[in-house]
């Protein structure tokens, strides 16, 4: 499946990614929240990251959403538009804040970590069906969404389930599923994000946050619909469903500094392989090859490897794909793919 959308249209961009980024506080040093000293500002968000990360890898990308009318609202809008995103149709909400969290350092899934989300009746949370303008949102070839979204409000999950219908014309829909636990409240989060999971033409889903499900046969099977399904399996790789087809390829070993921004990296990855139209493989590929560039990196978005540079890398024969190692500063280095591949 290569997305082909209105390609004659005016506007037409490559990706437009819709959904709520927030300001964020990287800590100056490991420990707990109350332990550290100082934090640096970035940004984080999963669909405006895709769309950096496209932006940063030479495709047009358009992020839609709503900040406050305050000085964190033009730090994210300046910000996410210093990567080449189009942020014409962010609004700016008079009444609400721009979202803002705290996170201590290292992975999510270690017990120490924290975070502390500053988001409630955020500017983002009031996005509903009759926000966004429909031909700006109508403009991609892909339509890339979230399931935090779903979880931020009502009407934001109205939203969601507006754009995940399925209509003649509209765009290619990619959704990461993203459950994010600690967001949902007094709601049936997994039949929620299944459901629109089921309306989108491309999903993206963690093995870890499949709904209890232990192999990547069963999440198909939980989910037929979508044409093309995504099973992430963590450092082992990942697996695509495209028709009959079933594609495995494992994941790059990586030298990890922070396994924040992973997944977004991941889906921009392959997105932007599918919005080239390479073969399946490669689409992974170069979903593992983003990854690894967050991976090696502190904060939630890294720069992408030159394209040059990728496809040379997702090009390897099985054997040299399995023996590469990838670590920080790698995205930067330009030699041959050969010199790439190092054996443990």
């Amino acid at each position: 499946m290569t997305p082909t959308g209105p390609c004659d249209a005016p506007d037409v961009v490559d990706v437009v990614a819709l959904g709520e980024s927030m300001v964020t506080f990287l800590p100056s040093r490991p420990g707990r929240l109350a332990d550290v000293p100082s934090f640096e500002r970035g940004i984080g968000g999963a669909e405006s990251n895709v769309a950096c990360v496209l932006a940063a890898a030479g495709h047009s990308a358009r992020w839609i959403s709503r900040v406050g009318d305050d000085a964190f609202g033009d730090h994210l809008v300046e910000t996410i538009g210093a990567y080449g995103v189009d942020v014409a149709h962010v609004r700016r909400d008079p009444g609400r804040p721009t979202g803002i969290y705290f996170r201590t350092a290292g992975d999510r899934a270690g017990d120490a970590h924290e975070v502390a989300y500053y988001r409630a009746g955020s500017a983002a949370s009031a996005m509903s069906a009759t926000d966004p303008d429909p031909a700006a949102v109508r403009a991609g070839r892909v339509l890339h969404l979230s399931g935090i979204t779903a979880a931020l409000s009502g009407t934001c999950l109205d939203l969601m389930c507006e754009l995940t219908t399925r209509r003649p014309g509209r765009p290619l829909v990619s959704f990461d599923v993203n459950h994010r636990p600690g967001l949902w409240r007094d709601t049936d989060a997994p039949t929620v994000l299944r459901d629109l999971a089921r309306g989108a033409d491309l999903v993206f889903v963690g093995q870890d946050e499949a709904w209890g499900l232990h192999s990547a046969e069963a999440v198909r099977a939980a989910l037929p619909e979508p044409e093309v399904l995504v099973v992430k399996q963590g450092a082992a790789g990942a697996t695509v469903f495209h028709a009959s087809e079933v594609t495995f390829v494992p994941a790059p070993r990586v030298d990890v500094v922070a396994a924040v921004g992973a997944g977004d990296a991941f889906a921009a990855g392959f997105l932007s392989a599918t919005l080239r139209g390479l073969p399946v493989r490669d689409r992974l590929r170069h979903g593992h090859l983003m990854a690894a560039a967050a991976l090696t990196v502190p904060g939630d978005l890294a720069t992408p490897p030159a394209r040059e540079h990728a496809d040379r890398l997702a090009a390897l024969d099985d054997a040299a794909w399995g023996r590469l190692r990838l670590g920080p500063g790698w995205t930067e280095e330009t030699q041959r793919a050969d010199e790439e591949v190092r054996t443990p």
